[in-house]
């Protein structure tokens, strides 16, 4: 039987939804997948201004394709860019081969749309992937350079003024960027922010026209109240090389005009000949294939389809995040059910809401539809939406990398917790704390290995007092000998109740009550965490060690592991590892009934040296980076540039 072969060109949110899905689906079908593209990643588009705006590093939002990929053996994926569609031999051709399909699926997304504005290719600025976003990056920084140098005032101006020409999502995200760039670009450059201009220039009378009003006046107030200058109902005529022409006549002085006015189809397409719409969106029927190829199992989805969705006023599909990875689910459901039986879905948009970022600590969001909210819970909101689409995709490296670039890794406080959780410290001077807190484990657990021997005689080790005699030391209520399992202690405790009652009650009258305190007080008898064990927890004791066999066993066990995880600390050796075991261990010594108020300092401090305590005089330095690179290679593969056929 022949192997059904499909391809998907375009590895955007579309493509990756499309071919993770059609993966996962056909595993267990003869089916192989083909993915191309003409980079050997993924861009998260939705964050392209984080980069071009100085927030962010570019490997921040590339996710390689490899890694998203390396588990699914029915996908091949080939970094390659498609010259060509024989859509009756049904092949694909790309400048390094050609493809044979029985299914082809075209998520090759759009570009910037400049609507022929004289001027806009050869002295604007797009935002529409990772080489528009570190070009742009690159020449407002060295523009602001120059101008700071610069003593004629007017060009300093020009220079200083950054224009943006359009107000939809990525237009607004962009000047957000600026207003929160602008303090470090003036401080590396030595001059005053107040000098660096910022402005949004709009053809139609409102901004944000995707969002509800009252939501877009919130995002409007906000940008005014940075500074920010919006000219709406201005439509932008001609961009020259230091200056733009407003409709009106009147011209704004500038080096830096950034165009995210509107978005086209891909050119690429243009020579496919298939029926385009505005736009040069290629048209496509409610089952996402390609109007008047629908017998060659041509798909179109993402920013490249046009279709008019009947229960949204005929409107065509929206070029936003949702409608991409819906599209792309729709094709890959119907392919699905033309290779292993089924009934063909029609696509229906469900739009949950829409977002947008305006820099890195306010944002303005509208969820479900009903749910309207700004300022903090936005930006958290957003956060939480792109971490999901890493579950979605089943990466969780690339969750954890978006978690340590946006909340950690970050400089100049940029972002939504403004800086508290991005200082960069250095781990150096935890090493005292750390050989300190892995000695004072080393001591305590050495103490249930010596017993009542001597320290410097090993050979009076293991004895009586320590943990590995034949004693059960757990105070747990079903360990302890009753008197019955005594050998002959029967008699002789009914014959001496008398006296051991009275010295009980002498000892008890003896003791002082516990006094609460979190260091220890001369004369002072510590308290315990927990005076008796919870039940829930009593019940999780007795499961684990239901007689004292086991119990024996466990207090052995356990003395090791406490010498192990001290060793390990003190050498800085998984440190991170090491010392979350260290807060289990306290904690369940604690619902033992085994641990006191005055120690309670164990747990601070290992949460503390969490922080890689062990990359500084420790053997993490060397340790953790092999098995990074060791590991990811061989989950991962050999991660490159290009990946060929």
């Amino acid at each position: 039987m022949t192997k059904t072969e499909i391809v998907v060109v375009g590895a955007g949110y579309s493509g990756v939804a499309a071919t993770k899905m059609l993966s996962k689906k056909l595993k267990k079908q003869d089916v192989h997948i083909t993915l191309i593209d003409r980079h050997s990643y993924q861009t998260m588009m939705t964050e392209l201004h984080e980069v071009a705006g100085g927030r962010v590093e570019p490997e921040a939002i590339q996710y390689d394709l490899q890694r998203l990929f390396c588990k699914r053996k029915n996908v091949s994926v080939i970094t390659d860019e498609v010259v060509n569609v024989d859509k009756d031999k049904k092949v694909v051709t790309t400048r390094g081969g050609s493809f044979s399909f029985d299914y082809l699926v075209l998520g090759m997304g759009g570009e910037p749309n400049d609507f022929g504005t004289p001027g806009v290719k050869e002295n604007g600025f797009t935002l529409w992937s990772m080489e528009d976003a570190i070009k742009l990056r690159h020449h407002i920084e060295r523009t602001v350079a120059i101008a700071a140098l610069e003593p004629d005032a007017d060009k300093r101006k020009a220079m200083l003024t950054f224009v943006v020409c359009g107000s939809g999502f990525t237009g607004i995200e962009m000047v957000g960027e600026l207003i929160d760039w602008k303090d470090r670009l003036a401080a590396d450059n030595k001059i005053s922010p107040d000098e660096i201009n910022l402005l949004v220039v709009e053809a139609a009378p409102t901004i944000l026209n995707m969002l509800d009003r009252n939501d877009a006046a919130k995002a409007e107030k906000y940008l005014v109240k940075k500074k920010v200058q919006i000219l709406k109902d201005t439509p932008i005529v001609e961009v020259a090389e230091n200056h733009i022409k407003l409709k009106s006549g009147e011209e704004i002085a500038t080096n830096t005009l950034i165009w995210t006015a509107g978005v086209k189809a891909n050119s690429d397409a243009e020579e496919f000949g298939m029926e385009k719409a505005r736009a040069n969106r290629l048209i496509a029927n409610e089952y996402m294939q390609a109007k008047g190829f629908e017998d060659k199992n041509i798909y179109v989805v993402g920013d490249l389809v046009y279709f008019e969705e009947a229960d949204k006023e005929n409107r065509p599909t929206p070029q936003i995040v949702q409608a991409a990875e819906q599209t792309g689910h729709c094709a890959a459901k119907n392919i699905i059910a033309d290779v292993a039986g089924g009934e063909k879905e029609a696509f229906k948009g469900k739009y949950d809401g829409f977002m947008v970022s305006i820099g890195s600590k306010y944002a303005v969001a509208c969820v479900f539809n009903k749910i309207h909210m700004s300022g903090f819970f936005a930006m958290l909101m957003k956060h939480i939406i792109n971490l999901r689409y890493f579950f979605d995709v089943r990466s969780g490296y690339y969750m954890f990398e978006y978690i340590m670039h946006e909340f950690f890794r970050i400089k100049d406080e940029r972002n939504i917790f403004r800086g508290h959780t991005s200082r960069n410290s250095n781990v150096l001077w935890s090493v005292p704390l750390r050989i300190f807190y892995g000695s004072v484990w080393l001591v305590e657990s050495m103490k249930k290995v010596v017993g009542n021997g001597s320290v410097l005689k090993p050979g009076t080790w293991f004895g009586e007092g320590s943990w590995f005699t034949d004693t059960v030391v757990f105070p747990f209520p079903w360990l302890q000998q009753t008197a019955e399992a005594t050998s002959g202690a029967s008699g002789a405790a009914e014959a001496t109740s008398g006296a051991s009652g009275a010295v009980v009650e002498a000892a008890t009258a003896a003791v002082p009550d516990p006094t609460f305190g979190l260091s220890y007080a001369y004369g002072e008898t510590p308290m315990t965490v927990f005076k008796s064990m919870p039940d829930w927890f009593a019940s999780i004791m007795k499961f684990m060690m239901p007689n004292q066999e086991v119990a024996l066993f466990m207090q052995k066990f356990m003395t090791i592991v406490e010498i192990c995880i001290a060793l390990a600390i003190i050498v800085g050796l998984f440190t991170w590892l090491a010392n979350a075991a260290t807060i289990v261990l306290v904690f369940m010594f604690c619902l033992s009934g085994m641990f006191y108020w005055v120690n309670i300092w164990f747990l601070f401090v290992a949460f503390a040296l969490m922080n890689g305590s062990g990359r500084a005089f420790g053997l993490d330095k060397w340790v953790i980076p092999w098995i990074q690179r060791t590991l990811g290679k061989w989950w991962y593969g050999d991660i490159k540039a290009r990946y060929g056929h």
